[in-house]
């Protein structure tokens, strides 16, 4: 994913969720998935997908149960 695209999708991802701590970063290895942050929050991935002509970005959640509050 270029600069320019990582930059639309994370302006795009801070105006619907009304939000602008949120960050799409690239990856520190080569080749690893673009990481998409809340402030310091690693949240889960954004990954760019090119068919027929036409491109789209899916953004991928982590929930890790360690991090939910569960009812007793």
């Amino acid at each position: 994913m270029t600069p320019a695209e990582r930059a639309a999708v994370q302006a795009h991802l801070r105006r619907l969720f009304g939000n602008n701590r949120i960050a799409v970063t690239a990856p520190e290895r080569k080749g690893a998935s673009v990481e998409l942050r809340v402030g310091d929050e690693f949240i889960g991935t954004v990954h760019r997908d090119a068919e027929d002509g036409e491109v789209s970005y899916a953004v991928q959640i982590v929930v890790l149960s360690e991090d939910l509050e569960m009812p007793n």
